[in-house]
């Protein structure tokens, strides 16, 4: 394969031109980057490129791209004292085009003169679409004589930001110009572009027109409609569209009323009732995300090639930014959640948004202005689109903007508020959550969402209290009103007279001492007054975290969701890849004990090396345990690695969505075959998770096989009441301790009993200081919950006997709801 050398006067934009290329042309492609000097100031090493060159030296030669200047000078110094023979061409070739045009066609195995060919002409495609002289002679504008397909869209909500990038990744693989239409409606637009696509407004039911020429035409349009086929990788719909709200920082009306006619804003006094999604008390003025981007000042530009550099630069930094978000998501929620950032680096790399960008800056604008017009445009045209769900996606593009503004004035962004008090939002999203400042934010109140959302769970992770499920006339308190928010009753009371508003400022300083005294006594086991010990952990999402819980106080692992070793990624990790990964984060345990729950994905959670069939109700289809059992192999691979890693430290697995005695006794032989296969022979607990109502009520014969349980109370909850954890409408049925989830907890433990196996919990409810005396009161032994939350509950847990909890948990059982239950708790409580 041909060698290809990016040399730049900038490390860090050396650095992200072959990050791009990379996504294009595979982690396998010898690309090397020599930018900078080595004490990382701006400039260009002879030496250091020389090095590059000679690592990636093949007998198909080397291209060398350069940005300006002494780098042409540097790279031609180098190439002087390379061994007689070497075979190096410097090229001309647009910097970032070309080395991504010089990716692909190096993946492709073209020869060296064939690789710098299409680095030359990989201008060619911008200089059509910008109508500039000559442009076509490169690349001829696409016609109806172009291969075509009819594409439909089958999935749910249809080429939304997600699929959009999909598309766009996939027509950047392949040698031929991609276009798609939507039939009757609007297009053509490049199949790159992920706001082309989006301004398609394909909807479910839509039918695509997509036309390709070049030499992979053919491959492109099948890949394309493949993926298609798939639903852009979100499954393929069979029931009706069901359309989420997204998160809005502006009133909306109610359903039904008329669009121009204003929520009136609640009066001073007026008490707001939601569902309680963290707990604490909150008092502060309301405060809002910035709806718009902020113009950036004025000011003068230092020449083109100069702000090119410097938007480049803050790409890199806003991607970087964006990565550690997801990675933030992904280990305090799960990798599904992270999939959003997904689309916010899509539309970072954007062609069309950069290309408008970079015509303005050649235009004469500094990089500030022309991102920000560039950016502020295409947001505003998503806004004029007649899809609701389209428009509100245009906060991604401002979310996106702000970042890139944020890394040009040299600082950095993140979706939160400017002055301290209590955020208000329609719907906090994942991405919000990973991004508030905590020291601002003293709560959150949001008109939609549910005590299960994956962004209320990172509220509570984060310590900040919060109610959600308002309704919209949270929406209509203006700006800077005081209002009480009290996150234990899930209540907001507007502007609180000043006797209220003094009992709750005390209260709050009472629980911050609380939380502060909790956190000095973190390390310590959680022993009630009556000597009993309730072992307290951690619920892990990535590969990173370990460290940071046995901080907290963590006795160990509850719950390690391997998911983040599977999703968003084309190929199955090796046996090898899960063994290092496990036992790293065994290993930063120091000896505590570790529980690996095995694949748990289907439903929300998609697998996009493992193609699944669309289901019409995912949820209660193939998922967890059920998924692993038809895929022998996937299954085999991760038992053998969890083995190889238990001989080395005290480690535990555990099988989710276990249902049947049958499905059990399955995952069981599995691990004995995966014994037989590693040699593996040391000891190692199986357990179950209990998340179906039949599992639970069942224990006492699953117990017969199983070592231990885990509750998912998130998911036992769900089926139970019958209540979707997405589903706002049904929200207060999916909070707190529902007397009906406690019996089938209750149950499970007696089954247990039955058989001495002990019993856990790594749902939410054992995060929730009250829901976790209950808990205890029942039998359990064990609690699992983000990291943050262990130093409140173990210190709960050591404020009361266990008799008096027992005490409250059988009262709990006879409640007529969730509040009443949690109060008999909270009642023994400080």
């Amino acid at each position: 394969m041909v060698g290809i050398v990016v040399v730049s006067h900038s490390a860090s934009l050396a650095e992200g031109v072959v990050e791009l290329a990379r996504q294009m042309g595979g982690e396998e492609l010898p690309i090397e980057a020599a930018g900078g000097l080595e004490d990382g100031t701006i400039g260009t090493d002879v030496e250091r490129v020389r090095a590059a060159i000679e690592r990636v030296m093949s007998d198909e030669g080397v291209l060398v791209l350069m940005d300006l200047g002494s780098a042409l000078l540097s790279a031609e110094m180098a190439v002087e004292f390379l061994e007689p023979g070497a075979e190096v061409v410097l090229s001309e070739a647009p910097f970032v085009e070309g080395a991504v045009a010089a990716a692909v066609a190096a993946r492709g195995g073209m020869s060296l003169q064939e690789v710098q060919d299409e680095a030359r002409r990989a201008i060619g495609m911008k200089e059509a679409q910008l109508g500039v002289e000559g442009g076509g002679e490169v690349q001829e504008p696409v016609s109806e004589d172009g291969l075509q397909a009819r594409i439909p869209v089958l999935n749910e909500i249809g080429l939304h930001a997600r699929p959009a990038a999909l598309v766009a990744e996939l027509a950047g693989r392949f040698d031929a110009d991609l276009r798609l239409s939507k039939t009757g409606g609007a297009g053509p637009v490049s199949a790159r572009s992920l706001t082309g696509l989006m301004t398609l407004v394909a909807r479910k039911g839509d039918e695509l027109v997509a036309i390709a020429s070049g030499p992979q035409a053919t491959a492109a349009l099948a890949a394309l409609e493949e993926l298609a086929r798939e639903g852009f990788g979100e499954g393929v719909a069979t029931g009706p569209v069901v359309v989420r709200p997204v998160a809005a920082s502006r009133a909306v009306a109610p359903s039904g009323a008329h669009p121009e006619q204003p929520i009136a804003a609640p009066e001073a006094g007026s008490l707001l009732r939601g569902i309680a999604a963290s707990t604490g008390i909150a008092l502060g003025p309301v405060r809002r995300f910035g709806e718009q981007l902020d113009a950036p000042a004025a000011r003068a530009s230092e020449g083109a090639e100069v702000e090119r550099q410097r938007l480049e630069a803050a790409r890199g930094a806003a991607r970087s930014a964006i990565e550690r978000d997801r990675e933030t998501v992904a280990q305090r929620t799960s990798a599904s959640d992270a999939a959003i950032f997904t689309a916010h680096v899509a539309l970072l790399d954007d062609e069309a948004l950069v290309d408008a960008a970079t015509a303005r800056i050649d235009a004469g604008d500094a990089a500030e202005m022309a991102w920000y017009q560039a950016t502020e445009q295409t947001a505003e045209a998503w806004r004029a689109l007649d899809d609701e769900l389209m428009r509100e996606r245009a906060t991604d593009v401002e979310d996106v903007g702000r970042r890139v503004l944020a890394a040009l004035a040299g600082r950095e962004s993140s979706a939160s508020i400017r002055e301290e008090g209590v955020l208000v939002v329609s719907e906090l999203t994942p991405a919000d959550a990973a991004g508030l400042n905590t020291d601002l934010v003293r709560g959150i109140a949001a008109a939609r969402g549910t005590a299960t959302a994956h962004a209320a769970i990172l509220a509570r992770a984060l310590g900040i209290p919060a109610v959600v499920g308002l309704g919209d006339a949270v929406l209509a308190i203006a700006d800077g009103t005081s209002v009480l928010l009290d996150g234990g009753e899930g209540t907001v009371l507007v502007a609180p007279d000043e006797e209220v508003a003094e009992r709750a400022g005390r209260a709050r300083m009472l629980a911050l001492e609380r939380r502060e005294r909790a956190l000095s006594r973190a390390a310590e086991p959680a022993v009630t007054r009556d000597g009993v010990t309730i072992e307290v952990a951690a619920n892990l999402g990535g590969a990173g975290g370990a460290a940071e819980a046995v901080q907290y106080g963590a006795d160990g692992v509850g719950l390690l969701r391997t998911e983040f070793l599977f999703l968003e990624r084309a190929e199955m990790p090796s046996e090898d890849e899960q063994t290092e990964t496990i036992a790293q984060i065994a290993d930063a345990l120091d000896g505590r004990p570790l529980i690996v729950r095995t694949l748990d994905v289907g439903a929300d959670k998609p697998l996009a090396a493992l193609p699944m069939a669309p289901e019409q109700n995912p949820f209660l289809g193939t998922r967890g345990i059920r998924l692993s059992l038809r895929h022998p192999d996937l299954l085999a691979t991760q038992l053998r690695a969890i083995l190889r890693v238990a001989a080395d430290h005290p480690l535990k697995v555990m099988f989710p969505m276990v249902a049947t005695a049958a499905e059990l006794d399955a995952a069981r032989a599995a691990v004995v075959q995966a014994r037989t296969a590693t040699g593996v022979q040391t000891p190692m607990e199986v357990g179950i998770m209990i998340e179906v109502p039949a599992a639970a009520l069942q224990a006492d014969l699953l117990a017969a096989s199983a070592d231990f349980f885990s509750i998912g109370t998130n998911d036992l909850t769900q089926y139970a009441m019958a209540a979707e954890r997405g589903n706002e409408q049904v929200g207060d049925l999916l909070a707190g301790p529902q007397p009906a989830v406690l019996r089938l907890v209750a149950a499970t433990v007696a089954g247990a009993a039955a058989h001495g196996r002990w019993v856990g919990v790594c749902g939410e409810l054992a995060g929730d200081p009250a829901a976790a005396v209950l808990l205890a009161g029942l039998g359990v032994r064990e609690l699992s919950m983000a990291p943050p939350l262990i130093a409140e509950v173990k210190q709960a847990l050591r404020s009361v006997s266990l008799a008096d909890a027992a005490a409250a948990a059988q009262r709990a059982l006879d409640a007529r709801d969730a509040t009443q239950a949690r109060r008999y708790a909270a009642d023994l409580l400080p």
